[in-house]
């Protein structure tokens, strides 16, 4: 299995990623995707991915964290995505953790429109497929993407919404991310939606050390508990594991250029 989104450079794990590493193959996962959240952490995921072969990024300004970054962030995003994607064999294979958090209180919703905009932008000069954060805000993250849609598609990370909604991202190039959500029997409009999406559009991720999945609530996740998300999945569509770890693998080895 692929986890497709897991910031491997938090906590726990940073403390022995050569053992964390070690746990997550044990439990399946051979290959992770980390994605960025900014300046703060861009230097720290490169180097890491470097040091293991079997830790990928991708390089974004995550709109969470807005209030770090000065006006210039993009600039120097766009320093880091050119200087990235020139070395051989790159360990950069997405833009992103981008996107729009309007659940956060005296949010500039504008400059969050605004970088997410130039990450679009971005990650079609650079040709790669863009990793996608919404919170309290898709409408207007659908109307970003409709006006620069995104030649490599990318994937909407931490997907918990409606089956029409779901329809739309895929209408527009997106892979669903599908997480710890799942894995709880009162989540009942996310886990009808994953019943009826064919298992072509869907990625599996842990977004470790957040994102719990049922049964290991307040213990900070990991990406070994992939199993558990993938598990439920094959439960709601009533097919086997086995089916929907390859399927799954193989639309995130396609996308990402793995």
């Amino acid at each position: 299995m692929i986890d497709t989104h897991c910031h491997f450079d938090f906590p726990p794990f940073n403390d022995d990623p050569k053992r964390a590493l070690m746990l997550a193959q044990e439990g399946g996962v051979k290959q992770i995707v980390i994605p960025t959240v900014g300046q703060s952490n861009w230097a720290k995921v490169q180097q890491l991915c470097e040091s293991y072969p079997t830790l990928y990024y991708g390089l974004g300004i995550h709109p969470f964290f807005s209030a770090e970054h000065t006006s210039d962030v993009c600039q120097r995003l766009n320093f880091e995505l050119k200087e990235a994607v020139q070395q051989p064999h790159s360990k950069c294979i997405a833009v992103g953790e981008c996107g729009l958090d309007f659940a956060i209180e005296t949010v500039d919703r504008e400059l969050q429109r605004t970088w997410l905009q130039t990450q679009l932008q971005l990650a079609n000069t650079y040709r790669l497929p863009i990793i996608l954060h919404c919170r309290k805000a898709f409408p207007e993250l659908v109307r970003a993407i409709k006006a620069d849609s995104p030649s490599q598609g990318g994937v909407y990370h931490g997907f918990s919404g409606s089956y029409q909604q779901a329809v739309q991202l895929i209408d527009l190039g997106l892979k669903i991310g599908v997480g710890g959500t799942i894995t709880y029997e009162r989540a009942k409009k996310t886990r009808e939606t994953i019943a009826k999406l064919p298992l072509s559009e869907i990625v599996l991720e842990t977004d470790a050390p957040d994102m719990p999945v049922c049964g290991f609530q307040g213990q900070p996740n990991r990406p070994e508990r992939l199993t558990y998300i993938a598990e439920s999945v094959a439960l709601l569509k009533g097919i086997n594991i086995e089916q929907v770890t390859h399927v799954t693998t193989l639309t995130a080895l396609e996308l990402y250029k793995l």
